[in-house]
């Protein structure tokens, strides 16, 4: 196969990586709060009933921001319901999954599991503007922040929580134009909505930072018209706007799902786009910066099978979402996470969707083991060594053909400049079948030697860590990598993830 090229040029940046883009998403849906993070019963569980097991796998994978309740069961969520002695909280039902909502883990205990995990973890709190709107919000971030001296901030001291939460990062709502969310609004419903809350938050708070809903994925009727009418309400009072995007194979159309990383760099585009418009028509300096809070590949059709069955009928924490990922998912995986760093400029925020056993990078058994997904390593590598600037990389790389995204480089990557001038390049090969050449030109980075090679790959794509097997799939180093005279050599084998670290 004829070799893949780009160069590296400390002169031709594209950003600085904020952490947050390393962030995740708790949301009370199936199993993820339930059995995944909180089991007081659990052989691990520490005295606030959170697994230990699970602590130590998020820290290892490296998330920061998270983002908390929802999603779709944030637009019925009464916050008051989640706080004070745990006895006393009232049993709920929750439209968005059908389920019963016990409160046992309330906001609270989310910011103890946040403390936890460690001064990384980042609170990113989603207000409730699908049945609720401005009166509640305020009344969330003043017993949330506010120190104290008024009811709400001495209730949540009376709760045993007298320093306040210092939630800076607040989601007004979650997917507003889809009609499958609680309290479903217009474009206009919604922007003037989000503006009359923005604006309220920051009379009671200037320093807070607000996420616009933004269309609830690319598909939707709605987008880019639903950006320009929200962002035409919110623009002066709002910091981000949110992106969700989620990839699955078509009808057996493997080789389109390898290029999803197209479509998701084309979405960002997009909605950058649609902002800078938005900010030219209104004559403004400022730049809206994008919140990319739900992503990862969610084999969304094996949900619409059980989505009405009886199964879903008001069950506490029952099993929904728990897809399995493969070694073809986690080199798409791999993929979403390079296009994010590629637009490092413009996002600033990206939650993977979700932390634990829910379209997770960690699965638990009640009463059992923890373990990691194949989409546990990209991530937790992107986390610990994609720090730093992101460098300008332009590909020159054989193609393929693809039914959805027409010709397609098999080489997707990125590189990322540390501050101690190491860089690490991560790149995925999306052939199936052919190993690819590399050849990265570092002339001007003063790098001399191949510290690492690492490459998650299988002769199995269909290779997956099961309660079974929780090994069966893990990164292995790499062979033959070099660093020659300015010109890195390697070989990036068939169907990969690859991170190739320099010093």
């Amino acid at each position: 196969m004829r070799t893949a090229r780009f160069t590296l040029d400390p002169a031709f940046t594209t950003g600085d990586v904020n952490p947050r883009v390393f962030g995740s998403f708790v949301e009370h849906l199936g199993r993820c709060v339930y059995t995944g993070i909180y089991e007081p019963t659990h052989p691990t569980a520490d005295a606030e009933g959170l697994r230990t097991d699970v602590l130590d796998l998020v820290r290892e994978l490296g998330v920061t921001t998270i983002r908390y309740p929802g999603g779709n069961f944030v637009s019925g969520y009464k916050w008051e319901d989640s706080v004070g002695p745990v006895e006393d909280r009232p049993r709920r039902l929750d439209l968005a999954w059908r389920s019963t909502e016990t409160n046992r883990f309330g906001l609270s205990e989310y910011i103890a599991f946040l403390k936890k995990v460690g001064p990384q973890a980042e609170p990113m709190m989603a207000i409730n503007l699908g049945t609720r709107g401005v009166a509640e919000a305020l009344e969330l971030q003043e017993y949330a922040n506010h120190p104290a001296g008024t009811a709400l901030s001495d209730l949540r001291a009376a709760h045993g929580d007298k320093d306040p939460f210092g939630i800076r990062l607040w989601c007004l709502g979650n997917e507003m134009d889809g009609p499958w969310q609680t309290g479903h609004k217009t474009a206009e419903e919604y922007g003037r909505l989000a503006a009359e809350t923005a604006r309220a938050m920051r009379q009671l708070d200037p320093s807070v930072e607000l996420v616009a809903c933004g269309s609830s994925s690319r598909s939707m009727p709605t987008f880019a018209a639903w950006e320009a009418t929200v962002l035409a309400e919110t623009y002066d009072l709002v910091d981000h706007i949110s992106l969700h995007a989620y990839y699955e194979p078509q009808d057996g159309d493997l080789d389109s799902f390898l290029a999803s990383a197209v479509d998701m760099e084309s979405f960002i585009e997009n909605v950058v786009a649609t902002c800078d418009h938005v900010g030219a028509r209104l004559k403004s300096p400022k730049k809206i910066n994008l919140s990319f809070d739900e992503w990862n590949v969610w084999y969304t059709s094996r949900w619409h099978e059980i989505e009405n069955s009886a199964a879903r009928d008001w069950a506490e924490a029952p099993r929904l979402l728990e897809d399995n990922y493969s070694v073809l998912d986690a080199v798409v995986f791999g993929s979403l996470l390079i296009a994010l760093l590629r637009h490092a400029d413009r996002v600033t925020v990206a939650c993977l969707a979700q932390l634990v056993n829910v379209i997770a990078p960690i699965l638990t058994e009640p009463g059992g083991p923890a373990w990691r997904q194949t989409t546990f390593f990209p991530f937790a590598q992107a986390s610990r060594y994609g720090r730093g600037r992101v460098l300008d990389v332009r590909v020159d790389s054989p193609t393929y053909e693809t039914k959805k995204y027409g010709e397609t480089d098999l080489l997707h990557a990125t590189a990322v400049r540390a501050d101690d001038g190491t860089v690490t390049v991560f790149a995925v090969n999306r052939s199936r079948t052919e190993a690819l050449p590399l050849e990265v030109a570092v002339g001007g980075l003063g790098l001399t030697s191949v510290a690492e090679h690492s490459v998650l790959a299988d002769e199995n794509p269909d290779a997956r860590n099961t309660l079974a097997e929780p090994d069966r799939v893990t990164p292995h180093p790499a062979e033959g990598t070099t660093l020659t005279d300015g010109t890195v050599k390697a070989v990036l084998e068939p169907l990969s993830w690859n991170m190739i670290r320099l010093t």
